[in-house]
């Protein structure tokens, strides 16, 4: 145990006087995820806010043929500009973003309306932009309003109740709580935070094993009388040591970020503070040593620092993989979920930031696969280690 913290100081320390791999580690990672993350988060909001509190803009074509749609579309506040375009020269001008949504209304509409006939419009629009997206989405939701209130007000005419063409009516009950509907912006922050914890470790890795091998350093520490065992753990630990400092400044960046989220316009609102920060910190902390050693065992492998890069660049995604099917398959947080580490994390810090209750069991389970894995790996590591090959 003494060789292990003597190499655990060494590491530590050597790593701690590199100022590049200092920021790159304790500051990129743990700043920019969350700073990025905050700022995207807080664009969106503010489009889709903008979006819906903003009256529609709509160009209309051939309005003469329907005075009472264009006099509805005004009383629903859009904003009509009017112009004279066929279907082609609407089709370009959307094409090339000069008009965003344009409704041409056919000659053939007032005989057919007046013949309680369906009345045929044309709404062109660019479903592969967002923003005009939204705004052609609304404007579909006007004219079904003013569909349907004409229907109703034909079928009054004929002395038939409009109420017998709503046999179904259809009330819809949220039980999703503000923390809840949060999810759908936050539920990524999960990747940032594991990301961050990873490249807190990464640069301590490779230079405590491709580094002094290409230092040619390596030999005279393996010769020293220590077990192996002991050199190995004690990289492991000064990896785990910056993997974890770089935990608790990555979610201390999000606990700040977040206060300047405007998630309220939302009807939403970040169940993330120093308490959540601690929870996610517990709920982490077993997959800190899992990073390192797997970090560690890959660039064992390796004769270069920039050989190492390589590997370990990729080797960056293989945990993060089981978020991305978290999110594909929305997946809930079950039992037999907690033996897959990382993907166990994400689901628990999910959770936690919906404020559900969470079982013990899980977090024991989750933690005790994470340091499972982690333990092996550890000793594959130092069988390697004990090899020939790690002098050649």
């Amino acid at each position: 145990m003494r060789a292990l913290f003597i190499v655990f100081g060494k590491e530590f320390l050597e790593n701690l006087r590199d100022r590049r791999t200092l920021v790159s580690a304790l500051l990129f990672g743990p700043l920019f995820g969350p700073l990025m993350f905050g700022f995207m988060v807080s664009r969106m909001l503010d489009q889709s806010v903008t979006v819906f509190d903003e009256p529609l803009k709509l160009t209309i074509s051939g309005s003469e043929n329907a005075p009472g749609l264009t006099r509805y579309l005004e009383a629903q506040g859009v904003k009509l500009t009017k112009a004279a375009l066929s279907e082609n020269a609407a089709r370009a001008a959307v094409r090339a973003g000069t008009e965003q949504v344009v409704l041409i209304v056919p000659t053939e509409y007032s005989s057919r309306f007046s013949a309680a006939t369906p009345a045929p419009v044309l709404l062109v629009a660019d479903s592969a932009d967002s923003q005009t997206r939204k705004s052609a989405d609304r404007a579909r939701q006007i004219l079904a309003g003013y569909g349907s209130s004409i229907a109703q007000l034909r079928l009054q005419v004929r002395g038939v109740n409009p109420l017998l063409a709503v046999p179904v009516a259809v009330n819809e009950v949220d039980v999703a709580t503000p923390s809840g509907r949060a999810i759908v912006v936050l539920g990524f922050m999960t990747y940032f935070v594991l990301f961050a914890v990873l490249m807190g470790g990464l640069y301590l890795a490779i230079d405590s094993t491709a580094g002094e091998r290409e230092r040619g350093s390596l030999e005279a520490l393996l010769s020293l009388p220590v077990a192996r065992a002991s050199l190995v753990g004690g990289k492991i630990l000064a990896t785990c040591a910056y993997m974890s400092i770089s935990l608790a400044l990555s979610l201390t960046a999000f606990v700040c970020v977040f206060r300047f989220v405007p998630l309220e316009k939302l009807g939403m609102s970040a169940n993330l503070g120093a308490g959540t920060a601690l929870i996610f910190f517990a709920i982490c902390l077993p997959f800190v040593p899992l990073g390192a050693a797997l970090m560690t065992f890959v660039a064992s492998f390796t004769r270069s620092y920039r050989e190492a890069q390589t590997y370990l660049t990729s080797v960056l995604l293989v945990p993060t993989l089981p978020i991305a099917f978290a999110s594909i398959y929305s997946l809930k947080t079950k039992s037999a979920l907690m033996f897959i580490p990382s993907l166990s994390q994400h689901l628990l810090m999910t959770s936690v930031l919906k404020d559900e209750p969470i079982a013990v069991s899980d977090v024991w389970v989750s933690g005790a696969a994470s340091l499972g894995v982690a333990l092996v790996l550890m000793v594959l590591t130092a069988w390697h280690w004990r090899r020939e090959t790690m002098l050649g």
